[in-house]
């Protein structure tokens, strides 16, 4: 008995006979035979094959409706349906049905070390990729350089980087070319006449050459911290405490001019510095003050001494010029008991009539007794 078998639009059917297959079906009615089944597939989905691909492929017309990607080891294929990104094809054989759904596959080989650059960056950053990439990050403060199994390859600007995750080792090794500050603190230090002083210091710097910074230095900011240590401990040991107390900036002049040149060979650029703090011990900082003290008290003096000597001074002018002018000397007179008086809240006169030509004498300058 004949089996009537209908295949709608959008689909094909495969006619298999004892588990073989014979044929492939269009869309339509279809008379069978009693013992053919059919398989039917939607044509907008991937082909999934129900026995070996190869077989099916002998079928010239059914071969004619499939695109066939073979997927090689070491390499992935990007699949596009309608010009949209669908999914990521692992090392495999895929069939798809022509026609209906539009697809296209793009090959991404893994074997070398940088994805290629036709491979849009955006879709590099979706979940179905990232098991197949590595990403590396440069930040707009940074510069990089990029380490291919070991040996410097080039140079990478602020950016983010995609590269294939496979055997070969990459390392994209980074530094911050913004200014930057060194901190040498705790620096106990002896001066030429024995004083124990504990300096901290600060130095601002640049990193100029990143290849010298990254590659041919290793640690560049211990070797730098070091160079300064050792500046510092060169100047302060060769001069006196009260040399260094008196003169910091030539501490920073001295330590600048030393580690500029050999920080140079270290890619980097000494820009500004400077003392912090100079602490001294305790019995040290006692000593100081007694003689600060004793310094301020001689200079009290001799302002005292200064002051004094030009009071005396103009003393004497004042009674050279009462002696040579009478009536100054009966104004200076007048002046005095004027603020006598000013004191004086009650007067009481005793006596005889001298009293009042005394007074009168007094108030009267300027005319004979």
């Amino acid at each position: 008995m004949f089996n009537i078998q209908r295949i709608t639009e959008g689909k094909v059917g495969l006619v298999f006979r004892f588990g073989n297959y014979t044929r492939v079906l269009k869309p339509g009615l279809h008379v069978l035979a009693p013992f053919d089944t059919v398989r039917v597939y939607n044509l907008a989905l991937p082909f999934t094959p129900p026995v070996e691909l190869d077989i099916l492929l002998q079928d010239a017309e059914l071969a004619a409706r499939l695109t066939v990607v073979e997927v090689p080891d070491n390499r992935i294929v990007l699949m596009y349906r309608n010009g949209n990104f669908q999914e990521v094809l692992k090392p495999g054989r895929y069939a798809f049905f022509k026609g209906l759904v539009k697809y296209a596959f793009m090959e991404v080989d893994l074997a070398q070390a940088e994805i290629p650059a036709n491979v849009d960056p955006d879709l590099l950053m979706k979940p179905a990729l990232l098991p197949y990439i590595r990403a590396y990050n440069v930040e707009p403060y940074e510069k990089g350089i990029l380490l291919v199994n070991g040996e410097a390859q080039r140079m990478l600007d602020p950016g983010t980087y995609f590269f294939a995750k496979n055997s070969i080792v990459i390392q994209v090794l980074k530094a911050d070319t913004r200014q930057l500050q060194l901190e040498v603190n705790g620096q106990e230090i002896l001066t030429k006449d024995k004083a124990a002083l504990r300096v901290n210091f600060t130095l601002q710097y640049r990193i100029t050459d990143i290849r010298k910074a990254l590659l041919e230095n290793k640690e560049n900011e211990k070797q730098l911290y070091v160079l300064v240590q050792l500046a510092l401990r060169e100047f302060i040991g060769t001069r006196l405490l009260d040399e260094v107390l008196a003169d910091k900036d030539a501490v920073t002049a001295y330590v600048k001019e030393s580690v500029s040149a050999q920080a140079e060979a270290l890619g980097i650029a000494i820009n500004a510095g400077g003392i912090k703090d100079i602490i001294l011990p305790g019995d040290m900082k006692e000593i100081m003050n007694q003689v600060l003290v004793a310094q301020k008290k001689a200079e009290a003096n001799t302002i005292m001494r200064r002051e004094e000597t030009a009071s005396t001074r103009s003393l004497l002018n004042t009674a050279k010029l009462m002696e040579e002018n009478t009536m100054l000397f009966k104004l200076k007179e007048m002046e005095y008991v004027e603020k006598i008086a000013e004191k004086v809240n009650t007067l009481s006169i005793s006596g005889n009539a001298k009293v009042l030509d005394q007074l009168k004498e007094i108030f009267s300058p300027g005319k004979a007794p």
